[in-house]
């Protein structure tokens, strides 16, 4: 029994830290895009279910500690993009879209070979776009609500500092302190609190696939699948690539007409159950990923409640502790973005117009991020000659940063074997 005790605890705490830490990401990015309250509830619910169904049966089936999680970045560029048109219907469309590109992906490496091939700098600096709305939330509370933001914020700022891992979900409860203090007398009646499963015919526009479809799948698979496979190669496993990336991308499409966005492999989680923490013993810890997986399906049966309670806080506040949790994301972001100085003018484009919001032709801001860092990448380096483009350093991902983990000694990349090289920042 002793020898379970520690990759069960480190199970618990991952599914606890991982759902604590990103829910309220996931239900903004849901409600941004057109989910009622039962669609938002119903989208978490079945993606706490699907991805813990996935770590389970791919933890069991190779013995090895794989972590599935939402796509936290995903969420945050649902925030960005908004309403699409076409409402909450088409959205769910660019979701099964982005689920059979994951598929592709894994099926034809080549698919994966042009997502690692987009320039670091832009990757990165189109991330960061994404995330920036959501970062300056927490200033946006203190202002609006001093009063239930300040201990919040405080709250994070302190366990950053001595328990990192804890300083979200901590930020969290005191929020819900906060808001079950001051909310209205009996502010829960009425509202659903068990579990729904509301169902959503799905409908495609161009406007819907190339706002959302096409940034979900560059963001989850450059912030999420690329940086995943990075951690568990730091720990020394060889992880099976074309299973987890057509596992995730159908279970990406099961949860897609239920109200679910994207799962994908966990990269910052996934140090929880793949680093020594979890077990000593390396072929032990899959036992963590298994006991994680457990934890998000039964962590999904609160995803009636979890939406109540945003719904009955300021919205501010629900997107401040939503900030806080991506605040690492964003410096990791920013950082990789100006860390080669060959590319900080297009990054700095990148940048500018995805955080600008702006939507042209119907087509969000990612998008158009991506056209513009781009464009201005190969204006400088025509201007610079045709020669070859010096190599970018290679910036450490929260991952490293946060977990401890020793940065990869080789490249994890599309090669001629389908592998994946390079890494993203990543938020999971």
């Amino acid at each position: 029994m002793g020898r379970l005790a520690q990759p069960v605890l480190a199970g618990v705490v991952t599914a606890l830290v991982g759902f604590a830490s990103s829910f309220a990401v996931v239900l903004a990015g849901l409600r941004a895009v057109g989910a009622t309250e039962r669609q938002a509830a119903s989208g978490l619910f079945a993606l706490c279910v699907v991805m813990g169904l996935v770590a389970v049966l791919l933890s069991l089936r190779h013995r090895l500690p794989i972590s599935v999680a939402w796509s936290t970045p995903g969420a945050a560029l649902l925030v960005s993009t908004g309403a699409v048109e076409g409402g909450f219907r088409a959205a769910v469309g660019a979701f099964l879209v982005a689920a059979a590109l994951i598929v592709a992906a894994g099926l034809f490496p080549v698919l994966g070979r042009w997502i690692a091939a987009i320039p670091q700098p832009i990757a990165s600096a189109m991330l960061a776009g994404v995330l920036l709305s959501l970062c300056i939330a927490p200033v946006r509370a203190l202002i609006d609500v001093p009063l239930m933001a300040a201990p919040v914020i405080l709250t994070w700022a302190v366990l950053t500092r001595f328990a990192r891992r804890w300083a979200v979900p901590a930020a969290l409860v005191v929020a819900v302190v906060a808001i079950a203090v001051s909310g209205p007398p009996g502010g829960l009646a009425g509202a659903t609190l068990l579990p729904v499963l509301e169902f959503t015919a799905p409908t495609w526009n161009l406007s819907a696939l190339v706002s959302v479809a096409l940034p979900l799948f560059v963001v989850t698979m450059a912030s999420q699948n690329v940086p995943g496979m990075a951690v568990l190669a730091n720990y020394g496993y060889r992880a099976p690539l074309r299973p987890i990336l057509v596992g995730t991308g159908i279970a990406s499409g099961l949860t897609a007409p239920a109200g679910g966005h994207v799962v994908n492999l966990a990269a910052i989680t996934a140090a929880l159950v793949a680093g020594p923490d979890a077990h000593p013993d390396r072929d032990r810890r899959w036992i963590a990923a298994v006991t994680s997986g457990v934890g998000y399906v039964v962590l999904g049966l609160t995803a009636g409640l979890a939406t109540a309670f945003v719904l009955l806080s300021p919205p501010v506040l629900v997107e401040a502790v939503a900030g806080l949790a991506l605040l690492g994301a964003l410096a990791s972001a920013l950082a990789a973005a100006v860390a080669a100085p060959e590319g900080r003018e297009a990054a700095a484009v990148t940048f500018v117009v995805t955080a600008s919001g702006l939507s042209l032709l119907g087509i969000g801001a990612a998008f158009w991020g991506l056209v513009a860092g781009g464009l201005m990448l190969l204006l400088m380096h025509r201007r610079r000659g045709r020669g070859a483009a010096p190599a970018t350093e290679r910036v450490g991902t929260p991952t490293e940063k946060h977990a401890g983990a020793e940065p990869a000694g080789r490249a994890v990349g599309p090669g001629r074997r389908g592998g994946y090289a390079g890494q993203r920042p990543d938020v999971s």
